[in-house]
């Protein structure tokens, strides 16, 4: 960990109000602003605003389109390098939701230079660029400003052709709903930045947030996934809505089946989680219908704002269990069956738990 200029250890979390992907602002204030917007006439565009979808599309020829995205945050962890690293993971995320190949990024840093020192942001942007790295990219530049916060991410450029776009509204009945990482990501690092994670459940979290969706996505498009998005600050329910919508259908979601970091059950039962997350649970109150037998708690845990999760795909039901074991194989041990596709109703989404064998 770093010292500030006393020598004194440095947590970054101290220095945000919010963490990560829990200080967007919620979909109830900023959905109704997108639809506001004029609508884009731009052929070329194949996908905007719309239709929230993860990361817009942008036809350069019959065989090439931009996959274009920014992503950035205050500090989820308290560790520079951590830091980094996750906010890149989070935003080469969006790339690999929509089936493309990242190309190449450019850095976004607010930095409170009066309150750390240069070798934290140092630290920071060698995070991001080992991860970029690993993506098989460069960082090639950026912007920077001063800030009373850390904050840092990426605007992200990939390709893919335009034929091959996977978008979030070619969901279909009767597909299932894979994870591919644990949520509970935001209850444990707001534990963790308020001194309350006696379990040390962080050190899995920083593993899950720092772990690129490349091979999820390799994998889910082998199995001729339909739609796909990636789970952030929305939540796992609130990524599921605008998929949801965006498709004309509806979901059940089995929370039994759900992978959660463990240690997120114990803290969200003793009360804690963002407020990204309640808000996200107040916004969903019209979109979802969950199981008399679900407590408050176990509510929460399926609108948690997490950063840097996993990607939710609607594949065939007969490609499902293949799928699941190539992605288990392939090292995302987490990756489950946790729903399915159904007729669209209101409230769009059910939650229940599952009895096994049963559909």
């Amino acid at each position: 960990m770093a010292n500030d200029n006393s020598g004194a250890p440095i947590r970054l979390t101290k220095t945000a109000k919010r963490a990560g992907c829990a200080a967007k602002q919620p979909p109830g204030y900023l959905l109704p602003l997108l639809a506001g917007l004029p609508p884009i006439v731009d052929p070329n565009v194949l996908v905007g605003s719309a239709t929230a979808d993860d990361a817009a599309i942008y036809r350069l020829s019959d065989d090439v389109a931009l996959v274009l995205t920014t992503d950035f945050f205050t500090p989820i962890v308290d560790d520079p390098y951590d830091f980094g690293a996750i906010a890149a993971a989070n935003a080469l995320s969006d790339i690999y939701a929509m089936g493309g190949r990242p190309l190449t990024a450019l850095s976004i840093v607010g930095f409170p230079d009066n309150v750390l020192p240069a070798t934290v942001l140092a630290t920071i942007l060698r995070g991001a660029s080992d991860k970029a790295r690993q993506a098989g990219i460069a960082i090639v530049g950026g912007h920077t400003i001063k800030a009373e916060e850390p904050i840092f991410g990426l605007a992200v450029v990939g390709t893919i052709h335009p034929q091959n776009v996977v978008t979030n509204q070619t969901a279909q009945v009767g597909d299932v709903l894979i994870l591919t990482k644990p949520i509970g990501l935001g209850i444990v690092s707001t534990a963790a930045k308020n001194d309350e994670d006696r379990l040390g459940a962080i050190v899995e979290a920083i593993s899950v947030m720092s772990t690129l969706n490349d091979v999820a996505a390799e994998v889910l498009l082998a199995h001729g996934v339909h739609a796909m998005t990636d789970v952030t600050g929305f939540g796992l329910l609130g990524h599921l809505r605008n998929l949801l919508v965006a498709s004309d259908v509806g979901a059940e979601i089995w929370l039994n089946e759900v992978p959660v970091i463990s240690a997120a059950r114990q803290y969200v039962d003793g009360g804690i989680a963002p407020g990204g997350t309640h808000a996200n649970h107040k916004f969903l109150a019209d979109w979802v219908a969950y199981a008399a037998d679900l407590t408050p708690a176990e509510q929460l845990l399926t609108c948690d704002a997490q950063t840097s999760g996993g990607l939710l795909a609607a594949i065939p039901s007969t490609r499902a269990s293949t799928a699941v074991h190539a992605l288990r194989q392939r090292g995302l041990s987490a990756a489950s069956v946790i729903g399915c596709i159904v007729s669209s109703t209101m409230p769009r989404i059910s939650v229940r738990r599952r009895s096994r064998g049963t559909s």
